[in-house]
């Protein structure tokens, strides 16, 4: 299992590294696409849940520690109790399933990502801030050049006002659990 670092050429290639058995076309049978309604979309198509989308085909198997290729993993109820192989677990009516040993990428989150791109193969979709938006699609968008919000208090996405502003009702049925307000 080798670990190929490359040049940096580009911004997108500085501190990247990508692994070798990645590259090997022996697991595709494991390998599906994201379902078509998980990516922030309701069945009409439309947007409704806010920078959700794209994202690549996933591998939905945990990569035990010390694995490498040829080695065989095995899922069932009478398998071997040996490092990769996913066991049941039957406790009163919840079925699920453990796997043996330790998962193998622990410093997956400590990886640059180096480029939008990659996020969006992680299927998150980027943050446009407000200010960068037109008037009809944020509250803080529109002027010439770099703009100020031209409003007197910010507003979010929706337009409800936003950084400050107290948001708790007024009546609510846990006020008589408060002894003393938090001081500014």
């Amino acid at each position: 299992m080798a670990i190929h670092l490359y040049k940096t050429s580009t911004p997108g290639t500085r501190n990247r590294a990508v692994d070798n058995q990645v590259k090997s076309n022996l697991r595709n049978n494991l390998i599906y696409g994201q379902h078509r309604y998980g990516k922030g979309r309701n069945a009409r198509g439309i947007i409704t849940a806010r920078h959700r989308g794209g994202g690549h085909k996933h591998l939905y198997i945990l990569h035990p520690r010390g694995a490498i290729i040829g080695d065989t993993i095995v899922s069932g109820t009478k398998v071997p109790i040996k490092m990769g192989n996913a066991l049941p677990l039957s406790a009163r009516r919840i079925e699920s399933s453990t796997t043996v040993g330790h998962v193998g990428n622990v410093g997956v989150n400590q990886k640059s990502l180096g480029r939008a791109g990659s996020k969006c193969w992680l299927g998150k979709r980027q943050v446009v801030r407000g200010v960068v938006m037109n008037p009809v699609d944020h509250h803080h968008g529109g002027g010439e050049g770099r703009a100020p919000i031209g409003r007197k208090k910010p507003a979010t996405y929706w337009g409800c006002p936003a950084l400050g502003r107290r948001s708790r009702n007024r009546n609510k049925y846990s006020d008589n659990l408060i002894l003393r307000r938090r001081s500014k």
